[in-house]
């Protein structure tokens, strides 16, 4: 109570100082905003443990971030390791409800799931100040709203690049008009000159998003999924530009093993990948993608992986105050330096780890263009029928405007 007592009158005159002094209303608000805060934490009790749930693979690079957050506010964090995708979904939706103790307060998840994931109440609004918010590039914020709330901070993130043979390829090519004529030119039995899975959506939504298309239209933040751009003018002019590569016999054919092989027997200049298909050796090299015969950059996916504050949490202050910690500036260089995973912190741009890293500089110039993958549940239902509308397209069964047309009817009558 005396605690309580105190952070009033505190608040009462900081705000009569800031206004006598005639400072803006940001500063009343950030005021205000503090003594919340500080009511908050005066409530809540510090808890003796939290638990975590990190992605396989990954423990090393949280060990020492947990061990310093135990240092400074003696909360003991015992963490687990669990597989990503669908593993820490389906254990969530078990452990959660049951409030046995095994829950855990913070899990990590891509932010694909962020929609279904709280509609289905698994995870609750991180309320961080502004300050933490704008530390991070913007799109990757945006993939962790919904709603118009933030449900996690973002740790990583992922993009496609263009990745080339400098024996076969002395620089990377800056437009798609110059990568096409040295792809004809280089054309022999099995040697080609570019590679990229357009018959898949998911990489071929880069060139039709760059020409102009959209999935759903962002209306002041808030994803329409009843307004999709998949069949526009722009999108059917991408997806006619994909259609010329295959006719011309440009793409090879195989799966991710087989064109890995040809790239790596010199049979293959180049191909479109994310960063992780990245190999260090002298002979390769990494740069964005060239830009479109519009002139505009491709606009591929951006993968977000992000902390989240579990539903079930009995410590929600506590639980974000780790997810703070957890993306802070020094940590995100930290675990980048153990996991080579790219943070989104607007602070470590000219951070000498990533500036002498080649990948890194590539994904940070790429990840500027690149746009989140939609995260509403709507999204599920725009997959099948784009892949199979690519899928068309790629093997020259059916004309763009007719695939795309086809697709997002069927999206629509599946919503």
């Amino acid at each position: 109570m005396k605690k309580l007592i105190f952070h009033f009158f505190m608040s009462m005159f900081l705000i009569v100082i800031v206004s006598a002094c005639g400072s803006s209303s940001d500063l009343e608000n950030k005021v205000v905003k503090e003594n919340k805060k500080n009511e908050e934490a005066s409530n809540e009790a510090k808890p003796k443990k939290l638990i975590i749930w990190e992605e396989k693979g990954k423990a090393e690079a949280l060990k020492p971030v947990i061990e310093a957050f135990e240092k400074e506010y003696g909360i003991k964090v015992e963490h687990k390791e669990l597989e990503i995708a669908t593993e820490m979904y389906h254990r969530l939706r078990r452990d959660g409800p049951i409030g046995n103790g095994k829950a855990p307060d913070v899990v990590t998840f891509s932010h694909d799931k962020v929609g279904r994931i709280v509609k289905e109440g698994l995870i609750q609004e991180v309320k961080v100040n502004e300050e933490v918010i704008n530390a991070f590039i913007e799109s990757s914020i945006r993939g962790e709203m919904y709603q118009d709330k933030v449900f996690g901070l973002p740790k990583s993130v992922n993009t496609t690049v263009f990745i080339y043979n400098k024996k076969l390829m002395a620089k990377a090519p800056e437009t798609m008009d110059d990568l096409y004529k040295i792809a004809k030119k280089s054309r022999k039995g099995k040697v080609y000159g570019y590679y990229a899975k357009w018959n898949d959506f998911h990489d071929a939504y880069g060139v039709m998003a760059g020409m102009g298309g959209y999935i759903f239209r962002d209306k002041d933040g808030n994803l329409d999924p009843s307004d999709i751009g998949l069949n526009n003018k722009s999108a059917i002019k991408g997806a006619r530009y994909i259609q010329k590569w295959y006719k011309a016999d440009l793409i090879p054919k195989g799966d991710e093993a087989a064109i890995r092989k040809l790239f790596d027997q010199g049979n293959l200049a180049s191909f479109m990948s994310d960063g992780n298909s990245f190999s260090k050796r002298k002979d390769t090299g990494i740069a964005p993608l060239p830009k479109l015969p519009n002139g505009q950059p491709m606009k591929t996916f951006m993968e977000i992986k992000g902390w989240h504050v579990t539903a079930f949490t009995k410590h929600p202050y506590w639980s974000t105050k780790l997810v703070e910690f957890l993306t802070n500036d020094d940590n995100a260089i930290q675990r980048y330096e153990k996991t080579g995973e790219i943070p989104p912190n607007k602070a470590i741009k000219q951070n000498p780890a990533i500036n002498e890293d080649k990948r890194a500089q590539a994904l940070s110039i790429q990840i500027q263009y690149a746009e989140p993958v939609p995260n509403i549940p709507e999204m599920n239902k725009v997959w099948g029928p784009m892949n199979s509308a690519m899928d068309d397209i790629s093997t020259e069964k059916a004309k763009p405007k007719r695939a795309l047309d086809k697709a997002v009817k069927t999206i629509k009558k599946e919503r």
